[in-house]
C-alpha cells in the first residue's frame, strides 16, 4: 500500500485481520488511539500498561464502539527492568507477534528514577524501550515482516546526550533530558535497522514522531497548561498524533522510514516521510547509546555493530 499523495491518515490503514500488535502506553492518548483503530482493522492488540485498571477501562470503552474488538491487558512498567522482562515473558505466549510499537514515554517530569535508580525520562523512553525490543526480538523473528516501531519526537532535532551525567546526578533540565531521550529513540531506532539490515533479517525497524498533539503527556509542563485552549487549536489531536505511527505500523514502509506529520512545519496534519537530524543518524553516537544501553540493562539484543 502506498502513501497517499496528500498524506496518509486514519483512513489509509489497511486490514490488520490476522494480526497481533503490542501497544505500549495504550491506556490514553496517542496509544490508545493507535490501538482503537488497529483493533477497528482486525487486529489483535496487547495494551501494554503500568495500571490495570486504566487498561481496562480502554478496553471497555473501545469495546463499546467495537464489540468484536480483540483486546488484552499486558502488565508492563517501562520504569522497571523486571517488568519489563516479565511482560515479554507474557507477550511470548502469543501465538505470534507482527509488530511491536514503542509509543509509552514520560515528557519533563520533575526529577524522578526507575527502580532501578535511572533518570527517568531516560530510563523510561529509551532504556525501557530498548530493553523490551531486546527481550522480544526473538519472538518477532518468529514472523517474516515483522516490525518495530520506536517513537521520537521532534523534539530530538537540537538535542544531545550528556554522557558524562546520564543518570543526571549532577544536573537536571527538563526539557534537555526529554529531548535528549527522544534524540536516544531515534539513534536507536536507526542503529537498530542498520544491524538487523546487515544480518538480512526479516525484521524491520522504523520510527515516528507525532508532531505536537494535545495528550496527558505535557501533564509536567506547569504554567504551560494555561494555554492549552489556545495550543490546542494549533497542536494535533490525539487521533492526528496517532498517524504516524499507524503509517509506521501498518503501511508499506521501507526498513530505516521515519514519519511524522507533513503539514505546519512538521508539526500536525496528515502523516508522511519526516527529516531526522544528522546527528540521529551518526553510527558512532548509535553505537556508544547501544554499547551503553546493555551495560545499564543488562539486556543484549546479540546484533553485532555493523563494520
Amino acid at each position: 500500500m502506498s502513501t497517499p499523495s496528500k498524506g496518509f491518515t486514519e483512513a489509509d490503514v489497511p486490514d490488520q485481520t490476522g494480526k497481533c500488535i503490542i501497544v505500549t502506553g495504550a491506556n490514553t492518548g496517542i496509544g490508545f488511539e493507535v490501538a482503537r483503530v488497529l483493533t477497528s482493522r482486525g487486529a489483535r492488540v496487547l495494551l501494554a500498561c503500568r495500571d490495570k485498571a486504566k487498561a481496562n477501562e480502554a478496553i471497555a470503552r473501545i469495546k463499546h464502539d467495537i464489540p468484536s474488538a480483540d483486546l488484552a491487558f499486558l502488565p508492563l512498567d517501562l520504569a522497571d527492568l523486571s517488568s519489563i522482562q516479565t511482560a515479554a515473558q507474557l507477550a511470548g505466549d502469543e501465538p505470534k507477534i507482527d509488530v511491536l510499537i514503542n509509543n509509552a514515554g514520560v515528557m519533563t517530569p520533575p526529577l524522578m528514577r526507575t527502580k532501578q535508580g535511572f533518570e527517568l525520562q531516560f530510563g523510561v523512553n529509551h532504556l525501557g524501550c530498548f530493553a523490551l525490543t531486546a527481550h522480544l526480538l526473538p519472538k518477532l523473528r518468529e514472523t517474516a515482516g515483522a516490525r518495530i516501531v520506536t517513537t521520537s519526537s521532534i523534539a530530538h532535532r537540537n538535542a544531545d546526550i550528556d554522557w558524562n551525567d546520564i543518570n543526571a546526578e549532577n544536573s537536571y533540565a527538563r526539557m534537555k533530558r526529554y529531548s535528549a531521550s527522544k534524540l536516544a529513540n531515534a539513534l536507536f531506532f536507526y542503529e537498530l535497522d542498520r544491524r538487523l539490515q546487515a544480518i538480512n533479517d526479516t525484521v524491520i525497524s522504523v520510527g515516528c514522531h507525532p508532531g505536537m498533539a494535545a495528550t496527558e503527556l505535557g501533564r509536567y509542563m506547569g504554567p504551560l497548561q494555561i494555554l492549552n485552549p489556545l495550543v490546542k487549536c494549533i497542536l494535533n489531536s490525539a487521533q492526528k498524533g496517532a498517524w504516524p505511527t499507524l503509517q509506521a505500523a501498518t503501511a508499506t514502509v521501507q526498513p530505516g522510514d521515519y514519519y511524522g506529520p507533513i503539514g505546519f512545519g512538521g508539526v500536525r496534519g496528515c502523516s508522511g516521510k519526516a527529516l531526522i537530524s544528522a546527528k540521529a543518524q551518526d553510527p558512532a553516537l548509535a553505537r556508544r547509546l547501544w554499547d551503553l544501553s546493555i551495560r545499564l540493562t543488562g539486556v543484549d539484543p546479540q546484533l553485532a555493530p555493523v563494520q
